[in-house]
């Protein structure tokens, strides 16, 4: 299944089987589209448990995924306003859509640097999501490590990655990703259990492979939470 389609005014794609075992939603930029089938195809390689893939076309990027404002990302005065509107609409709109058309089944939420964020930020808003796929995520935001500290995830999985040369920047904001991520990867150790969350070390930097490394994300996350 490869199609394209509107859910609750905004323009989704679906990949995948018409009878899946769960529910994968990842928010995405209009700039990934061309790679969204080559990441549900290697999905399809790596686990055998019938999915579908949903992914929801953003407009601003930056504006509605941030869950605050930092300067160094975006300074539009509507930055850090928005994601909760995603999230909403992921939780009233898309995800009551699709349990009509599939029934109510695991839904596993991920994304990739700013998606990721967003992804481990909702998981500390709701209890919905049953597993989170964060790939490289913008971990390295303003304040996300002593918000991260205060608010634990409500999803049974997380799953980290992030490229091995990504730190490797000259801005300052970015080039402590890697710190921030490992500090993410032992506070979720003590939240969630050492079985329930993996960090996983990529080769290259941050746009290398994005459609291979949100594959493996979700890949594990299936497998993880659906137990197989």
């Amino acid at each position: 299944m490869n199609q394209e389609l509107i859910i609750g005014g905004r323009r989704c794609r679906m990949f995948g089987s018409e009878q899946p075992a769960c529910i994968l939603v990842q928010p995405s930029a209009r700039h990934e589209n061309p790679t969204l089938e080559a990441e549900a195809q290697e999905m399809e390689k790596l686990v055998k448990v019938p999915f579908v893939l949903v992914t929801i076309e953003l407009e601003d990027w930056m504006l509605e995924l941030m869950p605050w404002a930092d300067g160094n990302i975006s300074r539009d005065p509507e930055a850090g306003k928005h994601a909760q509107d995603t999230l909403d609409y992921i939780l009233t709109s898309l995800i009551p859509e699709l349990e009509q058309r599939f029934n109510q089944l695991p839904v596993i939420l991920g994304g990739y640097s700013l998606g990721g964020l967003f992804a481990l930020w909702a998981s500390m808003q709701t209890g919905r999501f049953k597993a989170i796929a964060a790939a490289s995520p913008s971990v390295w935001i303003r304040d996300w490590v002593p918000y991260a500290q205060k608010h634990t995830p409500m999803a049974e999985n997380i799953y980290l990655s992030l490229g091995n040369k990504e730190a490797h920047v000259k801005n300052q904001a970015i080039a402590r990703v890697g710190d921030s991520l490992n500090n993410q990867y032992l506070l979720l150790q003590k939240q969630l259990g050492t079985n329930h969350c993996i960090l996983f070390w990529e080769e290259g930097g941050h746009f290398a492979d994005n459609a291979g490394r949100l594959a493996r994300a979700f890949a594990w996350c299936i497998k993880s939470s659906l137990s197989v």
